[in-house]
């Protein structure tokens, strides 16, 4: 990387402004002195006591209430659960968690799932998208299914009462009860075949919480429960490619608290099957197609260059980017796989406990989007696995909107300074796993193995 390259996407001016051009995407931002001072988090306002009801009913998420959700597609529960069943019950372990799928809907209150998979009742792309546009016909482990789950008392009465829901919803003069066998099966479908996911954690409240203000997020979840929740991510996105012939890309994404686009502040990941790679993907590839060497050049050797490495293990790092709308911080593994749901296990652990890391560091009363990046399947350019975890502190307006730059109130060096002292008071507590931290880093250049 030559002085010419950093000046063209990186420029500290005299008065302290920083110029940003990010390399992969081509946004532009600008870190302006003065902006920066606010705090990162957002506190709730005038918080409440919690009651036990609280603690298992405060969502729609929540685990008492889990006949307000479509079908459940699988949970996790504890490997010395009782009761448990399943249509399809087997002895899966995932992460030190027993995988139950189809669990029939009298079955439900059975176990207690630390993390579920449920359809998006209102999906992006609908099943009648795919269908109408691509052909595509329920498969046949979800027609079974579906029949299954319809032949049930206790499961017709579920799908009949989430039918009425989204018909309320959309404003449509429809009941459940009233369709024909034929548009039952057809209303449903997306229950049991669509491409729109989501991936719930037990908890709506912290366990030690005793207000309002005590909501559970990624870092308050244990290491390992961290990493079930990573790996149930990723078993969910190789599934929906597996599933869907026509998926190009599986977005996945967490959208933390109500600034940053959550329906419910209850913890969530979403996937979302697309027929198009977007074009945020066609903005990379037209830049690293010839030059994969790039994600190293601008990614961890930057972060290097610039003492912006936050942490690291042996299959991951992360640090602070630069080029967001938002402070940012992004976590890449270092493997030489670019596809989670293809890699070993303890990779993908090892990108889970660096973000794990950095969502304790960050705290959640913070509003955060996670955003991750793979490379799409058909695509030959290598584009490494990586998590950014973008700050929501700020709020886009006219400026923005007129110019296209986006003004992000905190510089990479000074969001460096804040989390690492974090990280450090984190790992002493013994809140995260084990890694490297900060200086402790002595990282090579060009360590990403996935593009040589």
């Amino acid at each position: 990387m030559t002085a010419n390259d950093e000046h063209s996407y990186y420029r500290e001016l005299a008065d302290g402004t920083i110029k940003q051009v990010n390399p992969f995407t081509g946004v532009q931002v600008w870190t302006v002195p003065g902006r920066g001072s606010r705090p990162l988090s957002r506190p709730i306002t005038d918080p409440r006591p919690i009651t036990d009801a609280d603690r298992v009913a405060a969502c729609a998420f929540c685990q008492n209430r889990v006949l307000e959700t479509p079908p459940e597609k699988s949970r996790l529960i504890p490997t010395l659960s009782t009761g448990a069943s399943s249509a399809d019950d087997s002895t899966e372990i995932m992460r030190g968690y027993r995988v139950l799928r189809h669990v029939p809907a009298g079955d439900l209150s059975a176990t207690t799932a630390e993390f579920r998979r449920i359809p998006n009742l209102f999906e992006i792309l609908s099943w009648e998208y795919w269908h109408a546009n691509h052909g595509l016909e329920l498969p046949a482990d979800a027609r079974h299914w579906q029949e299954d789950y319809l032949s049930d008392p206790a499961g017709l009465a579920h799908v009949h009462r989430i039918l009425d829901s989204k018909f309320a919803a959309q404003g449509l003069d429809l009941q459940a009860t009233r369709l024909s066998a034929a548009d039952l099966r057809g209303e449903s479908a997306p229950f049991f075949a669509g491409g729109h996911d989501v991936v719930l954690a037990r908890r709506h409240y912290a366990d030690d919480a005793t207000t309002t203000a005590g909501l559970a997020g990624s870092g308050t979840l244990s290491v390992l429960e961290h990493r079930a929740f990573i790996a149930a991510t990723v078993a969910t996105m190789g599934n929906l490619y597996a599933s869907n012939p026509e998926a190009r890309y599986v977005a996945a994404f967490q959208n933390w608290l109500k600034p940053a686009g959550a329906s419910f502040d209850h913890l969530h990941k979403q996937l979302v099957a697309i027929d198009d790679i977007g074009h945020s993907n066609d903005e990379v590839l037209s830049r690293a197609t010839g030059d994969p060497a790039m994600f190293n050049r601008w990614g961890p050797d930057f972060a290097i260059g610039h003492n912006h490495i936050l942490a690291a293990n042996d299959d991951a790092v992360a640090f602070v980017g630069f080029g967001h709308r938002y402070p940012s911080v992004e976590v890449w593994s270092t493997d030489s796989c670019d596809q989670p749901w293809r890699m070993d296990a303890g990779k993908v652990d090892a990108v889970s406990d660096l973000l794990h890391a950095m969502h304790v560091a960050v705290g959640t009363d913070v509003p955060s989007n996670e955003e991750w990046h793979h490379r799409p399947v058909g695509v030959g350019t290598p584009m490494p696995w990586r998590i950014i975890l973008k700050l929501r502190v700020s709020t886009l307006a006219g400026f923005e909107g007129s110019t296209k730059v986006y003004v992000n109130t905190i510089s990479p060096a000074s969001l460096t300074a804040r989390l690492l002292p974090r990280l450090v008071s984190a790992r002493r507590a013994g809140r995260i796993a084990e890694m490297r931290i900060g200086a402790e880093c002595d990282l090579p250049r060009g360590i990403l193995q996935s593009v040589g």
